[in-house]
């Protein structure tokens, strides 16, 4: 754990007086510390031995998910009255994908991987109504005497 100062102002300590505040920052290492930084990846590679590959997702499924997830305002505990976030809660986000082994939290890889989802799912979506729209447009023009 790193140890961080922050000015803090409370009564007998003066303002701007530095007091030790204990942060966790949660760093992953897929190699040993004393290595250098890899040299970049070429597009379409993984690092290998960073992660394992379970199996592909299906976007629209992973899409309708989301959709059907509850979305609301909400705070922690601890914070004042006024402070707002929004999003998912936990329990709803661990019913609807199972990914985190408790429900108390939403991992922020898990959030933007069906982040990612969505967005190719709705890009291939986008994509196929363009499509249908330009055969309808090219059928209405080639038989414009049908279309009225």
């Amino acid at each position: 754990m790193r140890r961080m100062q922050r000015p803090r102002a409370q009564a007998g300590r003066g303002p701007g007086r530095l007091e030790p505040v204990a942060v966790r920052i949660f760093c992953r290492r897929s190699r040993p510390a004393d290595q250098g930084a890899p040299a970049p990846l070429r597009a379409g590679t993984r690092e290998s031995s960073a992660a394992a590959p379970v199996g592909p997702v299906n976007g629209y499924a992973i899409l309708e998910t989301v959709a059907a997830l509850p979305i609301s305002t909400w705070r922690y505990l601890w914070e004042p009255e006024g402070v707002r976030h929004l999003g998912p809660m936990a329990q709803d986000w661990h019913a609807a994908f199972g990914f985190n082994r408790d429900d108390t939290t939403i991992p922020v890889v898990d959030g933007l991987g069906v982040a990612l989802v969505c967005i190719q799912a709705l890009h291939r979506r986008v994509e196929e109504l363009t499509a249908e729209v330009d055969r309808l447009r090219e059928a209405v023009s080639v038989n414009p005497s049908e279309a009225t």
